[in-house]
């Protein structure tokens, strides 16, 4: 068996989230293949021989200079081909999902979604996540070729007991004019402050409705700076406008999993769960003892989160 794996970098190392779908495939056992999304370099082919990886099947395109899902869908079906693959997993992040779909609607393959862990080899059953994370369903794959992204976080990114080669084997891939028709055409620097960080932070202090409005979130910040974590928010806060969307947490956003989130003014709905529950700690702050996120915290403050925040960050000096 061969399992396939679609790899994201982040400053020419493998993302932390490429890193946990590594792990997360060597449960499925067999020899394990890599594709990154974009040139790789001796940083990230130190990190794939950590991770087990025997071979990386690395494509290079004019085509390739700018992102485009079908684009990508295109080198990961060629990947297949080429190495055998009888799975495929990719994190489940906005780029993964697409380019992983676009995979399965080439090869008329069912596609699972945000699988946390893997019960069964032959075939590949995995356990995975729907409703928001409210129920657990356990859904064998195809048996020629099972395709699934992991929820991030559902594993701890851990080196293979042995490394692997690495060795890096060109890709031949060909484009369609369809293939082509959408690519990112263009980026530019986000607004707001920097949370690249956001998934992969230690601490990430929260905030919902009860900030009040666009300026009540000052102390939230503070408190993230002070304690070198990084700002989320519910979906309320960026629906509403108060703060950017690649700020939020949970179903539609980002999911978390650091050693301590505390989420202030949020009622704790299920789409926000879902991007939260994986905190090691959760330290709630609201008005509201009955508040799903009350119930469902490690601690909890009851009051409001514009007179407790400033009375932590007094008593952090």
């Amino acid at each position: 068996m061969t399992v396939l794996v679609f790899v994201e970098l982040t400053d020419g190392r493998v993302s932390l989230v490429s890193r946990e779908a590594l792990t997360f495939a060597l449960e499925i056992g067999g020899d394990l293949h890599a594709v990154p999304l974009g040139p790789v370099g001796e940083d990230a082919l130190a990190d794939l021989r950590a991770h087990g990886v025997a071979v990386v099947h690395e494509a290079s395109a004019p085509e390739l200079s700018s992102y485009g899902g079908a684009i990508w869908g295109a080198v990961l079906d060629a990947a297949v081909t080429a190495s055998g693959a009888t799975a495929v997993v990719a994190p489940g992040t906005p780029r993964g999902t697409e380019v992983l779909a676009h995979l399965a609607a080439r090869r008329d393959r069912a596609m699972a979604a945000n699988a946390i862990a893997v019960l069964s080899s032959e075939p590949v059953t995995v356990e995975r996540q729907v409703a928001g994370g409210a129920v657990l369903e356990t859904l064998p794959l195809d048996a020629d070729l099972a395709l699934l992204t992991m929820a991030g976080h559902a594993v701890e990114p851990a080196p293979a007991p042995s490394p692997g080669a690495a060795a890096v084997q060109p890709l031949d891939v060909s484009f369609t004019e369809a293939d082509l028709r959408a690519r990112v055409s263009h980026t530019e620097p986000r607004q707001g402050g920097d949370t690249s960080g956001l998934t992969g932070a230690k601490v990430v202090v929260g905030a919902g409705r009860g900030a009040g409005g666009p300026d009540g979130f000052g102390d939230v910040d503070r408190l993230a700076a002070r304690l070198g974590g990084a700002v989320g928010v519910s979906r309320v806060v960026t629906s509403l406008g108060w703060r950017p969307h690649h700020e939020q947490v949970g179903q539609t956003g980002s999911r978390i999993s650091p050693d301590l989130y505390i989420a202030c003014g949020i009622s704790g709905a299920i789409q926000h769960w879902a991007g939260c529950q994986s905190s090691k700690v959760i330290l709630a702050i609201n008005t509201d003892e009955d508040a799903p996120m009350v119930t469902k915290a490690t601690y909890a403050v009851i009051g409001d989160m514009h007179e407790v925040l400033p009375a932590v960050l007094d008593e952090l000096g």
